[in-house]
């Protein structure tokens, strides 16, 4: 192995040489934009009073830039015919090139116009399944629809595992449950209080007290919700026996509808679709608080900040809420 790598070793050194070689022999010619610029407006317009004009300067400013543009390209641009200057034969090279590099000059200014008012670049935005379907799908939608050049990646996950993504910068916003703990780095502003209610397998069971709720079904050991289920469910008298866990409250629907035990939803996800459930009690028993995440130590970008506003809209989110909740018993 070693003569192989040996031979690739030498065949790099020859081609840095060779490199190095040309570009020593070909003389690059210092040109400005602004130069290019002025052989494109004088070669589209009547007059050179009139390409002064269309580059917002004066005809005298024009024409020491051009002369510096020869001076600098080595090649008679121009030559006379009468009183007036027209293109020489041997601008035509140069105009083809001065008129690409404007105008992929435009393009590039358009484009961190577009990237600073945030409507062309990358969002990376985190939602627990809640917030993507029921709560904020219209408002990402809407986004999208305004802002179609821009790049808007959404990762669906529970609160944890968004938490984590969002720490390691592999997001920039983050909807979850709001942590039950300061977490570093980060910060958080409420989005909306969505409610929880108690769900029993049927209308018998629904019927007991507090104290012969259960078993239940419920969400995994370690997930901010559960916390604040069990907490509530502890608050109401009623033990808190745990059966079956998972993280999907489709699949817990599916356990409750199979008798297998209770549960404690947010209402928008067990009272909608096919099979909604009906409460063991309208009055909620809890509520979980959606919050809207962010690093600290990132630099401002106005896609993002963008895209924050739109979801940050705290007391219209709560109305709608509370709209789809029937008054407390």
């Amino acid at each position: 192995m070693l003569p192989i790598r040996s031979g690739i070793a030498r065949r790099r050194q020859q081609l840095f040489r060779d490199t190095e070689l040309f570009c020593r022999s070909v003389r690059t010619p210092n040109l400005t934009v602004q130069q290019l610029e002025y052989l494109v407006a004088v070669s589209r317009a009547d007059s050179w009073a009139d390409a002064a004009a269309a580059v917002g300067v004066s005809p005298s400013a024009l024409s020491q830039g051009l002369a510096e543009l020869e001076r600098r390209v080595g090649v008679s641009l121009f030559e006379r015919d009468g009183r007036r200057r027209r293109l020489a034969p041997d601008a035509a090279e140069v105009l083809a090139y001065a008129e690409a590099v404007v105008a992929r000059t435009r393009d590039l200014a358009k484009w961190v116009d577009e990237r600073r008012d945030g409507r062309v670049g990358r969002v990376r935005v985190g939602m627990i399944d809640a917030a993507a379907v029921h709560h904020l799908s219209e408002e990402l939608r809407r986004f999208r629809r305004d802002r179609a050049d821009l790049d808007l990646r959404l990762t669906v996950a529970p609160s944890g595992v968004l938490m984590t993504e969002l720490r390691r910068a592999a997001l920039d916003l983050v909807v979850c449950v709001e942590p039950v703990a300061p977490v570093d780095d980060v910060a958080w502003t409420p989005v909306l209080d969505e409610p929880l209610r108690v769900y029993a397998p049927d209308a018998r069971a629904a019927a007991r007290p507090p104290r012969e709720w259960g078993p239940w079904v419920t969400f995994p050991q370690g997930a901010t919700t559960r916390a604040v289920v069990a907490a509530a469910v502890a608050r109401a008298g009623a033990p808190f026996e745990v059966v079956a866990e998972s993280h999907q409250p489709e699949v817990l629907r599916e356990m409750v509808r199979l008798g297998l035990g209770w549960t404690v939803l947010p209402v928008s996800q067990a009272e909608s679709g096919e099979h909604p459930m009906t409460p063991a009690r309208v009055r909620p028993i809890a509520e979980r608080r959606l919050v809207l995440a962010r690093r600290t130590d990132t630099v401002p970008d106005a896609a993002v900040d963008a895209l924050a506003a739109a979801l940050a809209r705290v007391e219209r989110m709560r109305e709608m809420v509370t709209n789809r909740v029937t008054p407390p018993d």
